[in-house]
């Protein structure tokens, strides 16, 4: 199943729980929470507090984009009854296969992001110990860049390792991501997207949800 991971980061923060309830009348899957610590990316974001703050306004899991420096010390704090993903990046762990176990012991899923310079290379090791590999088509910090056409490439070699592998992890990709490729990056092997602005920004939400899931499916 395909599905859409609507980033929180786009929406309006004066009515979050208003956005949301848009996002899954509409019939999207995901929460996708952007953590943010003005350290590892340029750009300070939301903590646990924001996303907690959602449980019981929503039945979406959360699926939480740590962007930050040593996440190992702050990973326990997203961890709720409605979260799916905690993913980490590559770059900043300096022991992915345990921090991704740490995530796992939790009873959280596992993901591990990688920046558009950095190679798949760099994860062959731990592909069997992750739940979810979320392939950066922008670079990250900031909401509403331009994709980066190389994620595309990205993505289909990510799908053949996985079958040739026989690996179970899921593809994600997030960075300008709209109408105008989420069906490119779908039929390259991803099987969650996540869109922001092309989201939040549209004149109807919902609308916007029901055309990205038609486009993927």
């Amino acid at each position: 199943m395909k599905r859409l991971a609507p980033s929180i980061l786009s929406a309006d923060f004066s009515a979050l729980a208003a956005d949301v309830n848009k996002i899954e009348t509409a019939g999207a899957h995901l929460i996708h929470v952007d953590v943010m610590d003005g350290h590892f990316v340029p750009n300070i974001t939301i903590g646990s507090l924001v996303m907690k703050s959602l449980i019981g306004r929503t039945s979406m899991p959360f699926d939480v984009h740590l962007m930050i420096s040593d996440p190992d010390k702050y990973i326990n704090e997203f961890v709720t009854q409605q979260t799916e993903f905690i993913t980490v990046h590559a770059e900043a762990c300096i022991h992915l296969h345990r921090t991704l176990q740490q995530i796992r012991s939790l009873g959280v899923k596992a993901g591990v992001a990688l920046n558009p310079a950095t190679s798949l290379s760099r994860i062959e090791y731990i592909f069997e110990d992750a739940d979810l590999i979320l392939i950066m088509s922008v670079n990250p910090g900031f909401g509403g860049q331009k994709f980066i056409n190389s994620a595309v490439r990205k993505v289909e070699e990510l799908a053949r390792i996985r079958t040739a592998g026989g690996y179970n992890f899921e593809i994600e990709i997030d960075g300008g991501i709209g109408t105008s490729n989420i069906k490119t990056v779908t039929e390259a092997g991803v099987d969650i997207a996540v869109a922001g602005s092309a989201v939040f920004g549209a004149e109807s939400v919902e609308n916007r949800v029901r055309e990205l899931i038609s486009l993927m499916e």
